[in-house]
């Protein structure tokens, strides 16, 4: 998100990501997380371990262009397949904690506004 930030204050052409974009990545807002916490501590208390998770994977490609559009960067993203992509896939099973009646709140695209929004006011001179 920063490297988006710099390059649209500073007008520049592209921004460079690396790998193909092809992976695939879940992501859980923070307020989410903490929101599963509290359930689980109020309606679970099995021995087994249980895994906090959206569920939706997004690849790197979208999650890059997502953040293109929040910050408001025009230019180009450019892919360097000549750097690695990293694992080609990260999904955890939160199907325990589903059947139990949780389920994420806060879409992935909100979270990057609000993330973006805090940026602005907290980081950016």
């Amino acid at each position: 998100m920063r490297r988006f930030h710099e390059a649209k204050t500073k007008g520049a052409k592209e921004v460079v990501v690396w790998g193909t974009g092809s992976p695939l990545r879940e992501f859980l807002h923070v307020d989410d997380l903490a929101d599963a916490v509290v359930f689980m501590m109020e309606s679970y208390s099995g021995l087994e371990h249980l895994n906090v998770g959206s569920g939706k994977e997004v690849t790197i490609k979208e999650l890059a262009e997502l953040v293109k559009e929040v910050v408001g960067f025009e230019g180009e993203l450019v892919w360097d397949s000549s750097k690695p992509d990293g694992t080609p896939r990260k999904l955890m099973d939160s199907s325990k904690l589903a059947a139990l009646g949780w389920r994420p709140k806060i879409e992935l695209k909100d979270g990057l506004v609000d993330t973006y929004k805090w940026y602005l006011e907290n980081v950016t001179q």
